[in-house]
């Protein structure tokens, strides 16, 4: 059974950079051909995805956060990492991170979402 826990900061400041962290379990984020994603959810909005990065190491961002988005991974801790600089209250949201299982499965394995605001 694969989980994912997301962790960092609750509170975020205004212009810093919002950084979390996604451990998983159960299964290795270098295992063809899985995706491991970055997903949020504003207050009273949908999902947003931000970006994903492959069992390959290379990472895409959606076009309306590319600028601001860096996703890095660690293999030796079966880990992945969000930052996202020049935060804005805009950024407040509840944030995700997921396993993309393919366009069968789609995001099959989520994480429980950590809330982070950011405050000016």
């Amino acid at each position: 059974q694969v989980q994912l826990q997301e962790s960092g900061p609750g509170l975020v400041k205004t212009s810093q950079t919002l950084s979390l962290t996604c451990t998983v379990s159960g299964g290795s984020i270098t295992t063809n051909y899985y995706y491991w994603g970055w997903i949020r959810q504003p207050p009273g909005k949908g999902l947003e995805w931000i970006g994903y990065i492959a069992y390959s190491g290379n990472s895409v961002y959606s076009p309306s956060l590319k600028s601001r988005t860096s996703i890095s991974r660690d293999t030796s801790k079966n880990q992945f990492t969000l930052q996202l600089s020049s935060v804005t209250p805009e950024d407040t949201a509840v944030y995700y991170c997921a396993r993309w299982g393919g366009w069968y499965n789609g995001y099959d394995y989520w994480g429980q979402g950590t809330q982070v605001t950011v405050s000016s």
